[in-house]
């Protein structure tokens, strides 16, 4: 039997109507509604990150066919709309949560579309929702200095905390952008695990820092998601995403080491 390979879904928006900043990477409520049944129908068992996660660690069996559910920066719509859902099914997910994006007394105006307050956030986690964090003000991790990117970690595990009585122990890359120098500062930080993106699914030898998830997005049919789930054509299906992020990580490369020339000549 080969290595066990596991789809994550990462979700953002769920939404009827979002704006255009979100519109891309939103999904449907009657579409997140009829693939969690597939979820169902199909006999997938969600499980949320950090079970996962310790899972892999202690080489305990996984259940039957474990999916996850995550869902990035803490749109409005996951309690709106995919909790009743979640609910209604049993499903386990994670919501990681940008706390700077909230609303609310940390709220720093960055948000894209509507957003969670924390009284919301309090909510999903009693339902049984794994809080994980996502940075504070949502940057590119891989960009920041030392300092810069330690402040960006702690403030958010440590708002997480004082919030919801319970230390975040996941956490999901903003844009899954990261580095050998950000991995390490989440594991600093206290998180036991992280998620990218890479469109891919998720293996235990890609190590706790950097397990792969793929795209849901509003564009995503009933086909293409089972597809995903069953972990079918994934790589045809990103083709043209993989060419458009490589072109752009040599332009992030470039931009970065010219910082560091203008720091070095300062």
């Amino acid at each position: 039997m080969g290595e066990a390979r596991v789809p994550i879904l990462m979700y953002h928006s769920v939404a009827t109507t979002p704006n255009d900043a979100t519109r891309v990477l939103s999904v449907a409520p009657e579409a997140f509604a009829e693939q969690m049944a597939m979820l169902g129908d199909l006999g997938f068992t969600p499980v949320d990150t950090a079970a996962l996660a310790a899972s892999w660690r202690s080489g305990r069996p996984l259940p039957a066919r474990p999916v996850l559910i995550t869902f990035d920066d803490g749109y409005a719509g996951v309690h709106r709309h995919a909790l009743p859902v979640l609910a209604k099914h049993g499903f386990a997910a994670t919501l990681f949560v940008s706390t700077g994006w909230i609303k609310g007394p940390y709220d720093t105006g960055g948000g894209l579309d509507a957003m969670l307050d924390w009284r919301q956030v309090r909510e999903l986690a009693r339902s049984g929702v794994e809080i994980g964090g996502h940075s504070h003000t949502h940057p590119q991790l891989d960009q920041l200095d030392d300092d810069t990117l330690r402040s960006e970690l702690v403030r958010c595990k440590e708002i997480v905390a004082d919030e919801l009585g319970a230390v975040p122990v996941s956490f999901a890359y903003p844009y899954g952008y990261s580095s050998r120098r950000v991995r390490g500062a989440v594991r600093e930080a206290g998180f036991a695990q992280a998620l990218a993106v890479g469109n891919g699914l998720a293996r235990r030898r890609q190590g706790p820092y950097a397990l792969r998830r793929v795209t849901v997005r509003r564009s995503t049919d009933a086909q293409e998601f089972e597809r995903l789930i069953e972990g079918r054509s994934i790589a045809r299906n990103f083709a043209t995403d993989r060419a458009l992020t490589k072109g752009y990580a040599v332009l992030r490369r470039a931009r970065q080491v010219r910082r560091k020339a203008i720091r070095t000549r300062v």
